[in-house]
């Protein structure tokens, strides 16, 4: 089985939807790393020093290739990455292997047979 990792940078306030976004469709877990910070096209502002940009979350899903696409549209859409710009980022790359995934292996089989 191979995998995909998913990155999303998305705004604090949508982890939780985009979460459910992504088990809905098929993802089996995440890890959220909070607040991290990111620039855009225009650098944010600030007040007397002071940032004024919203808090993000990192959320990373191992997920098996055959649903990553679907996933990732999941997620743009829940975060509303196309209709409000600077609202995030996902993206997926390739695995080359994992370790830890056996019973992550086991779960999926059933689900991937029935996608293909």
């Amino acid at each position: 089985m191979h995998f995909k990792l998913i990155i999303a940078l998305i705004e604090d306030n949508k982890t939780e939807r985009v979460l459910k976004a992504a088990r809905d469709g098929g993802a089996t877990g995440a890890t959220v790393v909070n607040h991290a910070r990111g620039e855009g096209l225009e650098t944010c502002k600030t007040f007397f020093g002071l940032s004024l940009e919203t808090p993000r979350d990192m959320l990373l899903f191992l997920v098996e290739e055959h649903l990553s696409r679907s996933i990732l549209e999941k997620i743009a859409a829940v975060a509303e990455f196309d209709s409000c710009p600077g609202s995030g980022i996902a993206f997926q790359i390739d695995v080359e292997d994992a370790v830890g995934v056996a019973h992550q292996v086991q779960e999926l089989t059933s689900v991937v047979e029935d996608e293909l």
